[in-house]
């Protein structure tokens, strides 16, 4: 999966905000109105010049409850919602095929 993360500009009212985003793959929904999502990044290792994968787990705020495993989402920063999430969905890209 090859995806970074990416910053946009926001317009608000008076000024301009800047916003982070990422996109990611939906690895658990078991939670009310949350959802895990992993976002990997390629970075080039310092001395042996190969790329390697990092990937880091972000608590994304879902309100209705519908996001699926294996879907990938853009997720935005926000206000702390919760401990550990201050992540909101943004929009998904791409549904995860359904199995069955």
């Amino acid at each position: 999966m090859n995806t970074e993360s990416t910053e946009t500009n926001v317009e608000t009212s008076d000024k301009q905000k800047l916003q982070r985003t990422a996109i990611g793959r939906v690895t658990s929904n078991k939670m009310e109105q949350t959802a895990t999502v992993v976002v990997e990044r390629r970075v080039k290792h310092p001395m042996y010049g190969k790329y390697v994968r990092r990937s880091k787990k972000f608590h994304v705020h879902d309100p209705e409850n519908t996001l699926n495993i294996g879907d990938v989402v853009q997720i935005k920063e926000t206000r702390p919602i919760s401990k550990t999430k201050s992540w909101a969905l943004d929009r998904v890209i791409e549904q995860a095929a359904a199995t069955g």
